[in-house]
């Protein structure tokens, strides 16, 4: 069928945002189910979960094994998402698979037989599966986009599942209660299938022991049974400690990953890979301890350094708990001034309550995206919850970065993952530099 695939891709973008299971599952169905092609693992929570994913991946890729990894949304180009052995899927590959699809949907709508137009994120996660597939992967990693129970992820039948965190953000989908968020995050757990579990909150651990207990999914305590003793944060933003477990001492380690929450979501990874060796995937000790110190998670308290010598950290801190990540990070640091923008489904006024009181300034601006949320409405936002901050608004995120640097050639971009890839592609830095780290929220 003629038209280039991408630009089928991309025209889904406008059906937004739909929960349910009956489209993706028809569009994989004919497409011949790839998502069977190999074991996955599947990793949700309300953050933390991308970070979860790449240390997942590391680590196996450490291990020897030929793993796809798929994560949302991506920096600069649509190819992240779709990493296969660490590396993003090329352009024909990525195009070949959105052509499969977009045949496939194409010939179940002339059948009558797709119930709904597909969404973006439908495409991107039967692509996913269709390239990891053609790539021939050992084993597939893979984040959930929102939620978990109705998400187009939950398709998998996975080795071992993962929930991260629990806190409140897409609360119109959702729901306003750490119980409800907790309910449909536990919705990936699957019969008999073990399910790790990070610090939830006792709340949210309360429905997820309910429902794993009635999928007879056995728990495993990331939060509880994992020992770390003798932590330490290095001057290059690495982190080192002694790591233990109930089935291994792994001695001392290093973290690849900036802040002090990254600690936990390491607890997640490597109880999570455990489970894989126990059920026959070979991860040896020294394989967890490579992944551990070489993962990167780019837009993730990153840092990125010009010629000049000025200075960006940038942190998609999207919802409050994110936000309190971030803040703990900067407490005992230099003030800085922040540019921020979020989109228009999110708490702002919760994201700057926790961050206006560790930066010199804020100078609000938004990301290039119809999402982005009103400059001067999200200003109003900032002066009212600190009234003695600098608060400033640039309409073009290039102005925003210069008035920031300005003030300081220190500055922090923070508020939304999509703000951080606008910042990138200015500066002219791809998502996955070498030596920057990734790490904080996902």
């Amino acid at each position: 069928m003629a038209g280039d695939p991408l630009e089928y891709l991309f025209s889904l973008e406008h059906f937004g945002i739909k929960f349910g299971l009956e489209n993706i599952r028809a569009i994989l169905t004919a497409l011949g189910n790839p998502e069977r092609a190999y074991p996955s693992v599947h990793i949700a929570g309300t953050n933390g979960k991308g970070s979860v994913t790449a240390l997942v991946d590391a680590i196996l890729r450490a291990a020897g094994y030929r793993s796809g990894r798929y994560t949302s949304p991506h920096l600069i180009d649509l190819s992240e998402r779709f990493a296969v052995n660490g590396v993003p899927a090329s352009p024909d590959h990525l195009r070949e698979a959105a052509g499969r699809f977009r045949d496939a949907v194409l010939t179940l709508q002339a059948e009558d037989a797709l119930p709904v137009h597909p969404t973006f994120f439908e495409a991107t996660t039967a692509v996913a599966f269709e390239i990891f597939r053609r790539a021939a992967v050992d084993i597939a990693v893979c984040e959930v986009g929102l939620g978990g129970r109705l998400d187009a992820t939950n398709v998998l039948l996975p080795r071992v599942t993962a929930i991260t965190s629990i806190g409140l953000d897409h609360e119109q989908y959702l729901g306003t209660t750490l119980a409800a968020v907790a309910a449909e995050k536990a919705g990936i757990i699957k019969p008999e299938v073990p399910v790790v579990v990070g610090h939830v909150g006792a709340e949210a651990r309360t429905v997820i022991a309910r429902i794993a207990g009635e999928q007879r999914a056995p728990i495993v305590d990331a939060s509880g049974d994992v020992s770390i003793e003798a932590h330490q944060i290095n001057d290059d933003g690495t982190q080192t400690m002694r790591l233990r477990t109930p089935s291994k001492d792994y001695g001392r380690v290093t973290l690849g990953l900036a802040g002090a929450h990254q600690v936990s979501n390491a607890s997640v990874a490597v109880r999570l890979v455990e489970v894989l060796d126990e059920q026959g995937f070979r991860v040896p000790a020294d394989a967890v301890v490579r992944g551990l110190a070489d993962v990167q998670w780019p837009g993730r308290l990153q840092t990125i350094t010009l010629e000049d010598g000025r200075e960006a950290l940038l942190d998609a801190a999207h919802n409050p708990a994110g936000a309190e990540m971030l803040a703990a990070f900067l407490a005992p640091r230099p003030r800085r001034p922040m540019v921020f923008g979020v989109m228009r489904d999110k708490d702002a006024e919760g994201i700057l309550r926790l961050l206006a009181p560790v930066v010199s300034a804020v100078i609000v601006t938004s990301a290039l995206t119809p999402r982005a949320a009103e400059p001067e409405r999200v200003a109003a936002v900032a002066r009212s919850v600190r009234p003695d901050l600098d608060v400033r608004v640039e309409a073009s995120l290039s102005a925003a970065l210069d008035a920031a640097w300005n003030l300081d050639r220190r500055i922090l971009v923070a508020g939304s993952i999509f703000l951080l890839g606008d910042v990138l592609n200015i500066l002219g830095i791809g998502a996955s530099p070498a030596k920057n780290r990734g790490a904080a929220t996902s």
